[in-house]
């Protein structure tokens, strides 16, 4: 069975193709990319999904019986704390078991570098080449050890975050952490802080099956919050993280949801005001507004294609050369770094710094992303469809007819992005993107605009003519 790398690691479906034995061959490849770069030791976590701490017992073997000493999580543990593991321990690696905001029959074997961050394309390239050329190992094993980090983490944090300013917030925030493996994790850290908030917890106790939800903290899956914060007016909040912790989405007063584009600019503006600089990095898929801010703010802008290890390659360029260093990056799925932490998404640090920046302002979400939009000169309105088709779809030829499109409901086009998939920049600082899935037969469609009519009509007629394309019928 063929095992394929996407933009953060592998996943596959539970007892089909995420077996115990493909889970050992992989962690056997890892090793012997590891061993090859000088590294001996490697640390290893789980997410809440189903047979997670016993995968990640499986790989902890795989990894130690090929000669590297293990660092295995007691429970489970959000990725951005296994991330910090790596570092604190010196680790030459880590390993996460999880499949992120995939749906709860998926898991996944995520690679993280000796930095605590998502896997250069370099460090997965040679994970690949192991596997095509698996070397047997007759030295001797390694030891696998328990580990606890949620102290050292909790005091990583306090270190990117003006504790002051949060401790004199007073308002209601309430933390969906969708069953996965966040959760506790705020309100533990509130407790280490001192943190005197009316803090809630939702979907707080691990559920292998999510509450009946995909793991994503996009709106179709959030309604629990919504209607927890419909009554609430004023500066509460509710903040999402997904399955593994990594992500982050947000719920405003009366049960508005707050989109990953705004939560970039909100944190970009107060990290800003905060006096903090550096490049911004964002994937190709993200907001225009992003782009007008940066540059309102005279830092630099850096494109990627979508998937962080591209973002942690810029982190990573950075720390080498100060004048390189990153602000912040961020993609359109809610993934979104700080420099001065970890090269890593952490869905419970941009939670924090979110309830700082409404605490800072005395400002809602909503009116602090009001001004931004003044400022910039845009009004962001947004949408995206994953549109599932037949296993034969032809993507190649969906992306070759889309860049030769002139016009996307009645939109024209001016101009057109390729670093990934293709991006069409319409009339008025509209945009339609496709791209379509590495892994699945999925194509996705990001649509911006200035008006949520716009943002319809566009979204529409691009999906029309994607599944138009969709001649393949199912065997």
């Amino acid at each position: 069975m063929p095992i394929k790398f996407g933009t953060d690691g592998w996943r596959d479906i539970i007892a089909e193709d995420f077996t115990y034995e493909n889970v050992r061959r992989v962690a056997r490849a890892h090793a012997q990319a590891l061993r090859a770069a000088g590294g001996n030791s490697v640390v290893v976590g789980f997410d809440t999904r189903f047979q997670g701490a016993n995968f990640a017992r499986v790989a902890a073997e795989a990894l130690a019986e090929s000669g590297l000493n293990v660092l295995l999580a007691r429970e489970f543990l959000p990725t951005p704390a296994l991330s910090f593991a790596v570092v604190h321990h010196r680790a030459a690696g880590g390993v996460m078991i999880t499949a992120s905001h995939n749906p709860p029959l998926y898991s996944g074997y995520k690679i993280k570098g000796a930095y605590g961050g998502s896997a250069t394309p370099a460090l997965v390239a040679e994970v690949e080449r192991a596997l095509a050329q698996p070397q047997a190992y007759d030295g001797p094993p390694g030891t696998v050890q328990s580990f606890d980090i949620r102290g050292a983490y909790y005091a990583g944090l306090d270190r990117q975050l003006d504790l002051e300013t949060l401790r004199g917030y007073r308002g209601t925030v309430i933390h969906d952490a969708m069953g996965g493996a966040a959760g506790g994790w705020l309100t533990g850290y509130a407790r280490h802080a001192g943190l005197n908030l009316d803090l809630r917890e939702l979907h707080g106790q691990p559920d292998p099956m999510f509450y009946g939800v995909n793991p994503e903290p996009i709106p179709q899956n959030l309604a629990g919050l919504m209607a927890a914060l419909s009554a609430e007016t004023g500066t509460a909040l509710g903040v999402v993280t997904d399955g593994d912790g990594d992500r982050v989405g947000a719920v405003t007063a009366g049960g508005h949801f707050f989109n990953s584009h705004q939560i970039f600019a909100v944190l970009l503006r107060h990290l800003h005001g905060r006096g903090l600089r550096g490049r911004v990095v964002k994937t190709v898929s993200g907001s225009r507004v992003i782009e007008l801010l940066a540059g309102r703010l005279g830092l630099d802008l850096l494109e990627t294609p979508v998937g962080f290890k591209y973002i942690t390659d810029a982190f990573l360029e950075g720390q080498q050369d100060e004048a390189r260093a990153v602000l912040m990056g961020g993609e359109e799925s809610g993934g979104l770094g700080m420099g001065a932490h970890i090269p890593e998404r952490d869905g419970l640090l941009n939670s924090l710094l979110l309830l700082e920046a409404v605490a800072a302002s005395g400002r809602s979400l909503d009116e602090l992303f009001a001004q931004i939009e003044a400022e910039v000169g845009f009004r962001h309105h947004y949408d995206r469809g994953d549109l599932h088709l037949s296993a034969g779809f032809d993507k190649n030829a969906l992306l070759k007819e889309a860049r030769g499109y002139t016009e996307v409901a009645g939109h024209p086009v001016e101009g057109i992005k390729t670093t990934d998939g293709v991006k069409l920049l319409l009339a008025g600082g509209a945009s339609a993107m496709f791209r379509a899935s590495g892994t699945e037969p999925v194509v996705r469609v990001y649509v911006e605009a200035q008006s949520p009519e716009a943002v319809q009509a566009i979204l529409n007629e691009a999906t029309r003519r994607v599944l138009a394309l969709d001649t393949v019928q199912p065997a």
